[in-house]
């Protein structure tokens, strides 16, 4: 067989590791799923729609499996993975896009979905370039032998996606078998000198209190996260998606807070006001994240380590090895070099949002949070969707000890779940858990199909309330409730999931005393398996924006701050 450039293509990425590549078939990009079939190692994942498959490749990369792989089809294929490669910009995911290209000999002269930017056609390089770390439109097939390693490398060492836009006649070209593939290392990622740091706690006289990001996970630097902890005597506390990153039994429960933010503990703001520090290890602190403690952090010594500056004042270490320089600054604070000023923090309540009470039909979310705190296993990851129900599982519902947690909220696009939980599953092979509303379900939640037809261990947990209850939410609250163009016609999830899909273990919950059995039944299914679940769309979310003075108040809570054990 000819040695095309297809074929180098998928032999590159099973040379370093990629083991799948998740897209949708189509006529410009077919030849690179005709090369993957003929190549041992490489998997080509269909999914329903480019959207999902972009989520797919974001949550194998998320999960720590590897480098996400995206494989995309001219046209409509192509700008359908737009808003999945920007979560993974805003959110920091390395990703690679392969997306296929009309023939460059039609370049500029009205070919079917031709992007070339030629003659006034669509400029995919200008649009792909606005949602990448690196972009680059492969012209001839000598190209691919530079553009590929550098894209990999720029998407490892950028954190993000890197997209080669591939026209067909050039994936269909042949190339010289030269002896093997050249494989490049990730170059210039750097070790954070973590000394300014070191001098801070030093001369710290109080509790320090320790805010854990995202890079924590991406970097498996839970350990040294915890041993730094441990050293000091803090307090910490999680960005609403790095929840994984502390509070499991064995890495700090005890000390946890719950997580900041708009979803976030009310106690996070007194712990930060009554710290003599501020360690923030991993995490950009976005709006979402700090929302309600700009008051608490401006008046607090704020230092930083990651490899992104925070968005707020303070001394920023960058390191793009946070593994290592946490092990760096546990070392330098050890020993003769050990802060004598921090001490165990007094006693701060852990207190939880509590909306007002609401009594309509169906199952209330933190009930609901709470069976499926009693159910879920040990080692079980959890993949949350946006909406009024994702926010009451970052609120409410602890992480499984030796789980992930993962929620999107770089562009927050609903739907994501369902194709991110799939890459997850492929690329940790466990039991995961998603848990998405309806208004979610109904933009991407076919990729049901995709873990039928695959037969993965994923459990998709759907809250119909019949409506974009946020939206629903907001016309409430801040425009009157004179109207409301976000509420849907009733549905049946369950059951219409089970009619179109045989084989498919699927069950209707209306009230909560059906919700446990439902549960336990669904997560012994060995494949997938759907609970339907029937809730509220007129319940106020722990959503901080939305609890007002007159209708917020605080409880004290500890259930939510230790991980099932």
């Amino acid at each position: 067989m000819a040695h095309r450039v297809v074929d180098h293509i998928v032999e590159y990425l099973a040379a370093i590791g990629v083991e799948y590549v998740f897209g949708v078939d189509g006529a410009n990009i077919e030849d690179l799923y005709d090369a993957a079939y003929f190549r041992d190692g490489i998997t080509a994942v269909l999914a329903k729609h480019e959207f999902s498959a972009a989520t797919m490749a974001d949550g194998y990369s998320r999960s720590g499996a590897g480098l996400g792989v995206l494989a995309a089809t001219s046209g409509g294929g192509c700008l359908n993975t737009v808003p999945g490669l920007g979560e993974a910009l805003a959110s920091r995911v390395p990703v690679l896009a392969l997306i296929g290209q009309a023939p460059t000999v039609l370049d500029g002269r009205g070919a079917f979905q031709d992007t070339s930017g030629r003659n006034g056609a669509l400029d995919a390089h200008a649009l792909f370039s606005a949602v990448s770390v690196y972009c680059k439109r492969v012209l001839t097939p000598a190209d691919i032998e530079a553009a590929l390693p550098e894209a990999t490398a720029a998407a490892r060492t950028r954190r993000g996606p890197a997209v080669l836009l591939l026209p067909k006649d050039v994936q269909q070209a042949e190339l010289p078998v030269n002896g093997g593939i050249a494989l490049r290392e990730d170059m210039g990622r750097q070790l954070g000198d973590p000394h300014p740091i070191v001098r801070a706690v030093r001369r710290a006289d109080g509790p320090v209190t320790i805010i854990a990001g995202e890079q924590v996970a991406r970097d498996e630097a839970r350990a040294e996260l915890e041993t730094l902890r441990a050293l000091l005597r803090a307090r910490v506390t999680c960005v609403p998606d790095a929840k994984d990153a502390a509070g499991t039994p064995g890495a700090g429960s005890s000390s946890f807070l719950g997580v900041t933010g708009v979803m976030g503990h009310p106690g996070v703001g007194a712990a930060i006001a009554d710290s003599a520090l501020c360690l923030l290890i991993g995490t950009r602190m976005t709006v979402t994240a700090r929302a309600g403690l700009e008051c608490a952090l401006a008046a607090t010594s704020v230092y930083s380590i990651g490899s992104d500056p925070p968005h707020l004042p303070c001394t920023h270490v960058h390191t793009d090895d946070l593994r290592g320089s946490l092990g760096l600054l546990t070392a330098a604070l050890s020993g003769n070099g050990r802060a004598t000023g921090v001490r165990v923090p007094d006693t701060v309540p852990h207190t939880s949002l509590e909306p007002p009470a609401h009594h309509g039909p169906g199952v209330r979310y933190r009930d609901a949070m709470s069976v499926l705190d009693d159910a879920l296993p040990d080692g079980a990851d959890i993949v949350v969707d946006a909406g009024n129900i994702g926010a009451s599982a970052i609120h409410h519902l602890p992480v499984r000890r030796d789980g992930r947690f993962l929620v999107a909220l770089g562009m927050g696009g609903m739907g994501y779940s369902f194709g991110a939980a799939l890459g997850m599953v492929f690329g940790r092979r466990r039991r995961t858990v998603v848990i998405a509303g309806d208004g979610a379900f109904l933009m991407h939640g076919m990729e049901i199909h995709t873990a039928q037809q695959y037969r993965l261990p994923v459990t998709f947990l759907l809250f119909d309330n019949h409506a974009h209850a946020m939206c629903v939410t907001r016309e409430q609250l801040f425009y009157g409730d004179r109207y409301s163009y976000n509420r849907f016609g009733p549905s049946r999830l369950g059951a219409g999931l089970a009619a179109m899909f045989p084989g498919l273990a699927s069950f209707d919950v209306d009230d909560l005393d059906h919700l446990p059995a439902a549960v336990h039944a669904a997560l012994a299914v060995a494949g997938p398996s759907v609970v339907a679940v029937e809730c509220s769309a007129d319940e106020i979310p722990p959503f901080a924006a939305f609890l007002t003075s007159e209708n917020i108040r605080t409880k004290e809570n500890r259930s939510h701050v230790v991980a099932r054990a």
